[in-house]
């Protein structure tokens, strides 16, 4: 399969891993908690082991067995806290569990102990919590419900479409040329637009969220959603790389695709859980 799609054109591949990947993603998360909780765990392992690669590049040695162990404990305590198949109190144990980090780096015997614990702690942070977090939109009533995060996956992708369209056709002001020379101003103003045009229909269908809080879900993927996207490239710039991987042919890895997710998850949990 890799074979024949590396024989296509960038925009066949883009299109085809584009629509089947959409079509694993509505369905595992629509059709039952399980099949959202396989498919989030394994993006949650591949996307750390994919951010300790990452760092490999430029010779760092996180502790990625470790950290990825880490990464896939978290998500899947908290899918069992949601359930209520354990206490939330079993939360605590991963903050000893997280100085074990720097115990575990007096046995490893590698250069640039401060790097690698770093890097170790970062990737559970930026992968693992975030992912961790969109459960927590799924149980917002208390038994799970894919209409949060459908919506936001909508949202997301709705975002990343205006801005594309508007980009194309009028974009002229550059929004961070040293970091992404091809975004614009009209295009993140095209983008918001669209989001906040989406959030409005959601409204009307996915009825879990009523209408202020999908626009504040819109706003916040707006924002956010593009600031993940700039974050994501300062990290490859700083690297050297193009892509962060090579999972998916014609978008890169699992960063590239999720980069604007894991940014705007942590801020969508506080508003909804506050206001």
């Amino acid at each position: 399969m890799s074979t024949k799609l590396s024989a296509l054109s960038n925009l066949q591949q883009r299109l085809i891993v584009g629509v089947l990947g959409a079509a694993l993603f509505i369905g595992g998360i629509i059709f039952s908690e399980w099949t959202f909780f396989i498919l989030f765990l394994g993006l949650t392992v591949l996307g750390t082991l994919e951010f300790y690669r990452l760092a490999g590049t430029v010779g760092i040695r996180a502790n990625k067995v470790y950290g990825t162990l880490m990464a896939a404990s978290i998500f899947i305590v908290f899918f069992l806290v949601d359930k209520e198949y354990m206490p939330t109190e079993l939360l605590y144990l991963f903050l000893p569990a997280l100085f074990l980090i720097f115990v575990l780096e007096l046995y490893r015997k590698e250069p640039q102990p401060f790097t690698n614990i770093a890097f170790t702690i970062l990737g559970i942070l930026y992968i693992a919590i975030p992912f961790s977090l969109l459960q927590l939109l799924g149980y917002l009533q208390g038994e799970y419900r894919w209409q949060p995060i459908l919506g936001l996956l909508l949202l997301i992708w709705s975002s990343d479409t205006g801005a594309y369209i508007a980009g194309k056709n009028f974009g002229k002001n550059k929004l961070f040329e040293r970091i992404s020379p091809g975004k614009t101003w009209e295009g993140w103003i095209g983008g918001t637009v669209l989001t906040v045009l989406v959030s409005w229909l959601l409204s009307m269908f996915f009825l879990d969220l009523e209408l202020y809080q999908w626009v504040g879900v819109a706003i916040i993927v707006s924002v956010f959603g593009v600031l993940g996207d700039l974050v994501e490239s300062l990290l490859k710039r700083s690297l050297g790389v193009k892509d962060s991987g090579t999972l998916l042919p014609g978008h890169g890895g699992i960063l590239d695709r999720f980069d604007s997710l894991v940014m705007v998850v942590p801020f969508i949990v506080a508003f909804l859980k506050t206001f």
